[in-house]
């Protein structure tokens, strides 16, 4: 193998991707593996579209995992990235592994289950160089989705929590029917919803006053559903923010209220729904605002999975 070395190690790298997986060395993941080659950190994380682990880049997939594994086999001149993954396969199965070296492991985590207001699903790639000898797995899921349907549909407390009266609940469908067959409480916590997350905030659209009180809370005119983009329940976790880059630009990103009806998310509550903290400020229009949000990594998800990263390096056995 073409082996090239580096200095000694560093910190752990975060490297986020933010772009639809593609077949295309244009792609983030060759300056990612190059990043790794140059910092040699102690442990790595890279986060990336669902879409990466399709059946249809499932070689490209273990493409990435083997460069990230063997991050010094770098690809020849003039090498196309079938022929280099011949020979990081090779190179995985001759057992001897010499030079910089991580084990890697990859998942696609829901970061409703882990305490965001939002169903979005990224693909989690997580390696710790060799040489510490380190086990680690992903941490386990802290909230859930019956545990959310058991607060609402068989003991109330939610409604009760947001004071909401039987007259504006709606009216629960298969997730009540799903409640009602529950044995008992599940252990986890609820998921949270789009109202848990903007409860507290003015409706922008019928208080616009009291809303000019919060930054990037404003009303967007213009909201419709149509097939495939009826938006997001208000009980529910929201559905995945987009960019405004999947046909009409924003028209996925609405709050859908119990009577039907339906408006746009304000930057504000999207940076809720992406667990932002509400310190941040955001510049540009609201399409401009929202692709940068809809790109975004839920920060709360970020911060169990580097924080359990972490945790790992720092503990001594």
């Amino acid at each position: 193998m073409d082996l090239v070395t580096g200095g000694p190690p560093c910190q752990p790298f975060s490297l986020g991707g933010r772009h639809r997986a593609h077949l295309d060395d244009r792609d983030m993941f060759p300056e990612a593996v190059r990043a790794v080659r140059t910092f040699m950190p102690s442990a790595f994380v890279f986060e990336n579209v669902k879409g990466l682990t399709r059946a249809s880049f499932a070689s490209y997939l273990e493409y990435i995992r083997l460069q990230l594994r063997h991050p010094e086999a770098v690809m020849r001149p003039g090498e196309k990235w079938m022929e280099h993954l011949a020979r990081l396969e090779e190179y995985e199965t001759s057992g001897t592994h010499n030079g910089l070296h991580y084990n890697v492991v990859i998942r696609v985590l829901n970061a409703a289950d882990y305490g965001v207001p939002q169903r979005r699903e990224r693909v989690f790639i997580v390696g710790f160089r060799s040489d510490l000898s380190f086990d680690w797995h992903f941490p386990p899921e802290t909230h859930s989705q019956d545990t959310l349907l058991w607060s609402q549909w068989r003991s109330g407390e939610y409604w009760d929590l947001h004071r909401v009266a039987k007259k504006g609940r709606p009216d629960g469908g298969r997730g009540k029917a799903r409640a009602l067959r529950l044995d008992g409480p599940p252990a986890k916590e609820p998921w949270l919803t789009v109202r848990d997350a903007i409860c507290d905030l003015p409706d922008p659209e019928h208080d616009a006053q009291a809303a000019r009180e919060y930054h990037d809370h404003c009303y967007i005119p213009g909201a419709r559903s149509y097939p495939g983009h009826t938006g997001s329940p208000l009980d529910e976790p929201a559905k995945t923010l987009k960019a405004g880059v999947h046909g009409v630009p924003g028209g996925e990103n609405m709050l859908r209220r119990p009577d039907g009806s339906v408006r746009y998310f304000t930057v504000r509550e999207s940076a809720r729904l992406q667990t932002f903290p509400d310190d941040m400020v955001f510049h540009g229009s609201w399409t401009e605002t929202m692709r940068q949000l809809g790109n975004a990594v839920p920060s709360s998800l970020a911060e169990a999975v580097l924080r359990s990263v972490r945790e790992r390096l720092t503990r001594t056995s």
